[in-house]
């Protein structure tokens, strides 16, 4: 597969980035979760490549896109579909992941000409997260070594974050959005995630933190056309199972 292209769709004079990994198979919208951007599903498109062509956005106040004035759930449902018109695109498949998750069924619930079919990985009809521990890492320091160093075990899951600017290193959300963020994110979305009706895979982490296995089938029993599907992962399946999530993915596109 060759490097994705990057665009720049433009929202009211606000620049959102967006990585297309490209070919002329169907188009499916992929959305990540808090501190990672569209490069975290390069995997998932050269597993679905070439049938399937996935449009990656850098969400709001992550990777290369600016941040907005708020992080509100309708901010983030808006910059969906304004990528959606950029590319021309409609009723196509939205994954999500966690924040992108909620974005991805919601957008669904909103919007339903927009959307034919979900895949919701590993995030709930209720969530209730704080990312308050984030405030305290450095905001600027002199090497990459020293940041990954500050970062500890939490540099697993932002290292794809950390960049160079003119006076050090440090990480490119700033850790007050992704905080207000998730505080916005909390709350019961169960209209939302029962008012679509079209067809849905949602992926759980057997050892997740975020989704208990209880929520994840109640969200299945409750929504009709809905499949669930367990793999022996944490929160992030995609990048601990890539290819079981590949391939689980890979078996509903299939089905649609």
């Amino acid at each position: 597969m060759d490097e994705p292209a990057r665009h720049s769709v433009d929202i009211e004079g606000r620049q959102l980035s967006c990585l297309d990994f490209g070919g002329s198979g169907q188009p499916l919208l992929a959305l990540h979760g808090h501190f990672a951007d569209g490069r975290t599903f390069a995997a998932l498109a050269r597993a679905l490549g070439p049938r399937w062509r996935l449009i990656a956005p850098d969400q709001r106040g992550h990777g290369w896109s600016e941040r907005a004035a708020e992080v509100s759930r309708d901010g983030y449902v808006g910059d969906a579909v304004a990528v959606l018109e950029h590319f021309g695109l409609t009723d196509v498949v939205v994954l999500g992941h966690s924040l992108g998750g909620v974005n991805a069924y919601q957008l669904a619930a909103r919007h339903p000409r927009l959307v034919q079919a979900l895949v919701i990985e590993d995030i709930g009809a209720e969530v209730d997260g704080d990312l308050s521990f984030c405030l305290s890492w450095p905001h600027r320091v002199p090497t990459r070594a020293a940041l990954i160093e500050t970062l500890g075990d939490s540099a697993q899951y932002v290292e794809d974050a950390v960049r160079e600017y003119p006076d050090g290193w440090g990480l490119v959300f700033e850790a007050r959005d992704m905080v207000l963020s998730q505080e916005l994110l909390n709350g019961d979305h169960w209209g939302d995630w029962l008012a679509s009706v079209c067809p849905a895979l949602l992926v759980h982490g057997r050892h997740s933190t975020v989704l208990s296995g209880r929520h994840a089938k109640d969200m299945a029993a409750r929504r009709p056309r809905t499949q669930l599907v367990e793999l022996a992962t944490g929160h992030t399946v995609r990048e601990s199972d890539s290819m079981g999530f590949a391939a689980a993915v890979r078996g509903f596109l299939d089905g649609l």
